[in-house]
């Protein structure tokens, strides 16, 4: 039987488990439901690092974002954007500039539901419920229009979600997509889950999410590099999220190597 929860918006199924509400378990968020945590607890059985996992690509995030905003970029857009959890993307950026704008995309009804709750009254943020697989209705959406000037660069965000598009979609191309509608200067930043280092553990989570809402297509780093290709990629390169400007101290240092990050720049 569904969970009732007050929250949940009409018509949600919450025994069918989805990646942004076990993503959100694995940050130790509290919207997620029992099926979610069942999920998250057969990924932490096979993964022991599966919230470490998790955190550094967060925090990849985070350093992307604030580079971002040291290259003079004022909007982003946030694909597959999740769950709002604390340090989202426009608590970052408009904690420095309040009139930096950021527009949040997402196909979970939970994730859509909570953003707009969060983001009511910021005139500089909104949410849109779309598949980021299909960028022409993305693109095309009125909070998107509204709020990104297609005419400047723009912080161009696809974090932790391109390990759920399948290869019959065509993750690169739909990089190249919205690659193709920012102009010049753009940033680019993209994370991506591997199992080159652990490809026994990361077969047993791809099975484990295989009847969930959104099963997982982990690739290897000669399969993710090309996903940038059209943009010149910023130091160091694409490499394992703690070697990505590594924070000073040693709290940045080591870490889970099983997420690939990078940022390229339109040129």
């Amino acid at each position: 039987m569904a969970e009732p929860f007050s929250w949940v918006p009409a018509g949600i199924n919450t025994d069918v488990p989805s990646a942004a509400r076990v993503y959100d378990f694995l940050l130790g968020g509290g919207h997620n439901f029992a099926s979610d945590r069942m999920v998250g607890d057969k990924v932490l059985q096979i993964l022991r690092e599966g919230r470490a996992i998790a955190a550094s690509n967060r925090s990849f995030m985070r350093r992307a974002v604030l580079l971002m905003m040291e290259q003079g970029i004022t909007q982003f857009l946030d694909l597959g954007s999740g769950i709002p959890t604390v340090g989202n993307v426009h608590e970052i950026v408009q904690q420095e500039n309040p009139d930096a704008r950021v527009v949040y995309v997402d196909y979970d009804e939970v994730a859509v539901s909570h953003s707009q709750l969060i983001l009511e009254g910021n005139d500089n943020a909104g949410v849109v419920q779309a598949d980021m697989c299909r960028p022409d209705d993305v693109l095309s959406d009125p909070v998107v229009k509204d709020l990104i000037d297609f005419s400047k660069p723009v912080g161009l965000l696809m974090i932790a979600v391109l390990h759920f598009v399948s290869d019959e979609k065509g993750p690169a191309e739909v990089v190249a997509r919205y690659r193709d509608a920012v102009p010049e200067g753009s940033l680019v930043a993209l994370s991506h889950l591997t199992a080159d280092f652990k490809p026994d553990e990361m077969g047993a989570v791809v099975e484990a999410m295989k009847h969930s809402r959104d099963p997982m297509y982990f690739r290897s780093l000669t399969e993710f590099e090309p996903m940038f290709t059209g943009l010149e990629l910023l130091q160091p390169g694409v490499v394992p999220a703690p070697n990505w400007h590594p924070e000073p101290g040693p709290a940045g240092e080591g870490g889970p190597q099983d997420v690939y990050v990078g940022i390229g720049r339109k040129i």
